[in-house]
């Protein structure tokens, strides 16, 4: 059963997240997640873990300061922008490396003003330690962020490990900025298309600078149960830590139904 349905008040709840902990996947140039399992049961009849970790793994939101300087950071932002009605946008006929327009948006679903705003690519599946899922995922276009600024969403929710196109991010070199933590992107990229990745995405970090500048918080590699609720309306919620200067973190991301329409919780349809 792809949902849990509560016994008091028949609210249904989708998993939205991908599995966290000791060694998920982790974007090239980072390390690992790492679990320190210092107090056992058997020793001390408690468990009790140390992490280290990049706050950037699994299902994350990204605050706006992570690319404006002076942007919110995760404890700035206000509770209210962590849960709300949305939609599920259908956008899995994308391939490699593909651009998601403005205009693909806009076919794939309406979008209200104040919407949280998932979109599933597909991409969820490919989660893992693997040159496609981090290398060659579709990415948002500054037309398409330019188009959900204009909805004033509260937050946007993707499935891939970046907002952008993998070629418009650190794993390749782009002028003056980090990286390339990807060597192999670039000629794999020409072996593959035939063009040059630099010349088909010359920004960096083009769709989620304008999101951030926009104040838009941004979840990345959204997963779980995700394609059962593709192309509804829902009820989510994911509720970051409070970290001051915080850029990021990895959150609880989940959907919410009422089959009855009885309480003002979306029904899906």
């Amino acid at each position: 059963m792809p949902f849990v349905t509560d016994p008091w008040n028949g609210l249904q709840f989708y998993e939205l997240s991908h599995m966290w902990g000791c060694g998920v996947p982790s974007y090239p140039g980072d390390d690992d997640v790492i679990f320190d399992h210092g107090v056992k049961h058997a020793q001390f009849g408690v468990q009790a873990y140390k992490i280290r970790t990049n706050f950037h793994t699994g299902t994350h939101m990204i605050a706006p300061i992570h690319m404006q300087a002076r942007g919110e950071d995760l404890s700035q932002i206000t509770p209210s922008r962590f849960f709300g009605n949305g939609v599920i946008l259908d956008l899995r006929n994308k391939k490699n490396w593909d651009k998601i327009t403005a205009d693909d948006l806009k076919a794939a679903g309406e979008i209200q003003n104040g919407d949280i705003v998932a979109i599933n690519t597909g991409w969820h599946i490919k989660y893992s330690d693997s040159m496609e899922y981090f290398g060659e995922a579709p990415g948002l276009t500054e037309d398409a962020a330019n188009y959900l600024i204009s909805k004033k969403p509260k937050f946007i929710a993707i499935d891939t490990p970046f907002i952008d196109c993998p070629a418009a991010t650190s794993l390749t070199p782009h002028l003056g900025r980090p990286g390339p933590y990807m060597k192999r992107l670039l000629p794999i990229y020409r072996e593959k298309t035939g063009r040059d990745a630099l010349e088909d995405y010359p920004g960096f970090y083009p769709a989620h600078k304008a999101l951030a500048a926009a104040g838009i918080p941004v979840i990345q590699q959204m997963g779980g149960d995700v394609d059962e609720i593709t192309g509804k309306r829902a009820t989510m919620i994911a509720a970051p830590w409070k970290i001051w200067r915080g850029d990021a973190c990895p959150v609880r991301f989940a959907a919410i139904f009422d089959p009855t329409g009885e309480v003002r919780i979306d029904t899906g349809v």
